[in-house]
């Protein structure tokens, strides 16, 4: 195998996958690939942009997986899809999902992955009664209770009582698009 950035970025969003976020290490994705650790280092610069690019690649393909859920859809079936794609993908690529929930570099911050996710979220929100000046505010909500409730999913921390998580799952968007009908036109501090 040649190693390039992106095949570097590869099997660390692959160890992540499988063994957990924080078990991505340069010298972990070096064993992986067969090489030894100063191999990497021409192709990513640190620890943190190793971390940062599994970040992007996760960016990416949940923008992929949320503009595919949404497309065509307003109102609550837009709001829906918005958060199925993301409860699927932190099933599915839970280690990648692991690396959503950090606070990244510029680099990141400024991809075209990142104003992809944020552009299709105002596309959920243009269905809603909801100003522009409010929509950061309503964004936080949504991450809040989303990654949320999908990181204790996650950990297991509702396993002890019924009904089921999944059963509550609906409930919560429910409870989301009712409070983005309602959503109150007035900042208060």
């Amino acid at each position: 195998m040649t190693l390039t950035p992106a095949s570097v970025i590869a099997a660390a969003a692959a160890l992540a996958d499988e063994d957990g976020f924080d078990a991505v290490t340069l010298s972990a994705v070096a064993r992986r690939l067969g090489v030894r650790t100063p191999s990497l280092y021409s192709h990513v610069r640190d620890r943190d942009a190793l971390l940062d690019g599994v970040t992007g690649l996760a960016l990416g393909e949940l923008a992929a997986r949320v503009g595919e859920a949404v497309a065509g859809r307003a109102g609550r079936d837009a709001l829906d899809g918005f958060a199925a794609a993301h409860r699927a993908y932190a099933r599915e690529a839970p280690g990648r999902w692991q690396a959503l929930q950090r606070q990244v570099g510029e680099d990141v911050v400024r991809s075209d992955a990142a104003r992809e996710v944020v552009a299709l979220t105002g596309a959920v929100l243009r269905g809603y009664p909801i100003p522009q000046d409010e929509h950061v505010h309503v964004i936080r909500l949504l991450g809040s209770t989303i990654n949320g409730y999908l990181a204790l999913e996650r950990s297991g921390n509702f396993d002890h009582s019924e009904p089921p998580p999944a059963a509550s799952w609906p409930r919560v968007v429910e409870a989301l698009d009712a409070l983005l009908r309602a959503w109150p036109t007035r900042s208060g501090g």
